[in-house]
């Protein structure tokens, strides 16, 4: 599947990103995730339909605030934030969980 984005209200779900545009490496440090290959093995979990990914940003900025996932297999959804970002990853889960619901059944 490709990846698919998401309007969550105040917030913006997107594919992870790692290129001269976008780079969300520096939020997922804060989230605590420092392996240079993560971006890369998000695409791949898309392009394979085994694990769903988006960054969480401010719809202004772009900057990732917070990460949510989904198991197509099974459903959960799980997410991390950024220090005082918690809002953002609840309603990013809510807003994958409708689109879980609309896509996968």
């Amino acid at each position: 599947m490709e990846p698919v984005e998401i309007n969550a209200g105040a917030w913006y779900l997107r594919a992870l990103r790692a290129d001269d545009r976008v780079d969300d490496r520096p939020g997922l440090a804060d989230l605590g995730e420092h392996d240079a290959g993560y971006v890369n093995r998000r695409a791949a979990h898309w392009d394979s339909g085994t694990l769903y990914s988006w960054a969480i940003c401010e719809p202004t900025t772009g900057e990732l605030l917070a990460e949510v996932t989904l198991d197509p297999a099974t459903g959960a959804i799980a997410t991390r934030s950024r220090p005082g970002h918690e809002q953002a990853a609840g309603t990013g889960a809510d807003a994958v969980g409708r689109f879980a619901a609309a896509m996968l059944g």
